[in-house]
């Protein structure tokens, strides 16, 4: 069984930018019902469907399968809220991957700092450019963000 463990933050100041590019993400949902999610993401030449189920503290169980990105494409359009556009940048971290992500379209100007973990209890050196926790704070999950922009708060 696959389970995400993960914390969520706002983005402070621009510290966390670097030289490194990041990759450009697009991301929809063709399934929003009460405990489970189904989600198409296009990243380049890749593309994902993944399964989510409710989230329970800060773990949800995910299921994730590669698809052809022609397919992908055509699942965006059929997608049941807007797609979420956004750059993603990986920064490590004292001993921690931290996904940060940028948003473009109806949520430009949010900036989040996903960190997964391997336990729920597992501490974690929090970088400089770490602000707020979000992690229990639903708006900031893009299921809600593709229903709900930012720019519309």
């Amino acid at each position: 069984m696959a389970v995400e463990i993960e914390r969520k933050f706002l983005v402070i100041g621009e510290q966390w930018r670097s030289s490194e590019p990041g990759n450009s993400l697009f991301q929809g949902y063709l399934c929003i019902d009460p405990g489970c999610s189904v989600r198409i993401r296009l990243s380049g030449d890749r593309a994902f469907l993944t399964v989510k189920g409710n989230t329970r503290g800060i773990s949800r169980l995910e299921f994730e399968y590669p698809v052809p990105p022609d397919d992908a494409r055509q699942l965006l359009k059929l997608c049941k809220a807007a797609v979420i556009e956004k750059t993603r940048y990986k920064i490590e971290f004292r001993g921690h991957t931290w996904d940060i992500d940028e948003f473009h379209g109806l949520n430009k100007g949010l900036i989040l700092a996903e960190v997964e973990l391997e336990s729920e209890d597992a501490v974690v050196d929090l970088p400089p450019w770490v602000g707020k926790e979000v992690t229990g704070d639903k708006r900031y999950f893009n299921l809600y963000l593709a229903q709900h922009p930012y720019n519309c708060w």
